[in-house]
């Protein structure tokens, strides 16, 4: 019997000794396939602060708006590998309202040093990059009349590390994209029509309720240059429950009023709102059913 145990005993530790310099051959390979593996780089997006440019449709003029977004440098040495961040500015035209297609290809516009970036809450970089319409317009040499609401600016960051390596949107994971990450490079700046001057006179407001009951808290916000706000709602007034109604408003626009503004507001059934709008020379400027909440004028077909 103790013949077989030694046996067994014998068996077992040769076992356990293959079993070792298995591992240790394979800790080997694993070392030699991780030994020339580099870590990336990220430039995380913290805060888009403002992306959105103001055109004017009767000048062909920006006419406001800016870029501004918040960035954080991360690399395997907190942000230490960082040399400078590079940014580009490109034009997508997306409309066929300015004629041709006027795409402009994105070209370099500064470098960010390093030493731009201060620490932030985690110890580790950041920069807020700020830039105008009237630079992004400069930079790109567009003409006003070659652009139109809906048409975008792109603004994108390459880091350049101190070894020399690069990164930006081609290197772009959907790790890197994500909701942590944030890690974009690559951004728009959308440009979209700015308010017109509206058509003095009467305006029309036909407001439904698809189920007769009034909008239940939805309305109709009118401003005029800023002023103050006169709420539009169809109303339930007793005599038409559970059938379709429909009732008119009007308003007046002054002579010499520069802007307005129309905004729905939601309520507890907007499934049941459809209106239309119709402004002072004829033409209907806003439809709605089942509409989101926000601005409802568009702005572009300069028609108010």
């Amino acid at each position: 019997m103790k013949k077989n145990v030694d046996n067994h005993l014998k068996t077992v530790l040769a076992s356990l000794a293959i079993l070792f310099a298995s591992c240790s051959e394979g800790d080997e390979i694993i070392d030699s396939i991780f030994e020339d593996v580099q870590s990336g780089a990220a430039l995380r997006t913290v805060e888009i602060l403002e992306d959105e440019i103001l055109f004017n449709v009767a000048t062909s003029e920006l006419v406001g708006g800016n870029f501004t977004v918040l960035l954080e440098a991360q690399d395997e040495e907190d942000g230490a590998l960082l040399s400078e961040v590079e940014v580009y500015f490109g034009f997508r035209d997306n409309t066929d309202e300015a004629g041709a297609d006027n795409d402009r290809e994105e070209l370099l516009v500064e470098t960010i040093p390093a030493s731009a970036f201060t620490p932030g809450p985690f110890n580790l970089p950041r920069y807020e990059y700020t830039t105008t319409a009237d630079a992004i317009q400069s930079a790109l040499s567009l003409p006003g009349d070659e652009i139109f609401g809906g048409d975008q600016f792109t603004v994108r960051f390459e880091m350049v590390l101190t070894d020399g390596r690069r990164f930006s949107f081609d290197q772009n994971t959907g790790t890197l994209t994500g909701a942590f990450f944030n890690a974009r490079f690559l951004h728009t700046a959308n440009i979209v029509c700015a308010p017109s001057v509206p058509t003095a006179g009467t305006w029309t407001v036909s407001t439904t309720d698809t189920f007769g009951d009034s909008w239940n808290g939805a309305s109709l916000d009118v401003s005029i240059d800023g002023g103050p706000v006169n709420s539009i709602a169809n109303v339930d007034d007793g005599t038409r429950p559970f059938a379709a109604s429909t009732q008119e408003f009007t308003f007046e626009v002054p002579t010499g009023a520069q802007t307005i503004s129309i905004v729905f507001v939601s309520g507890d059934f907007d499934s049941e709102v459809q209106f239309s709008i119709t402004s002072a020379n004829g033409n209907v400027v806003a439809e709605g059913d089942e509409p989101d909440a926000g601005e409802v004028l568009d702005f572009c077909p300069d028609n108010l």
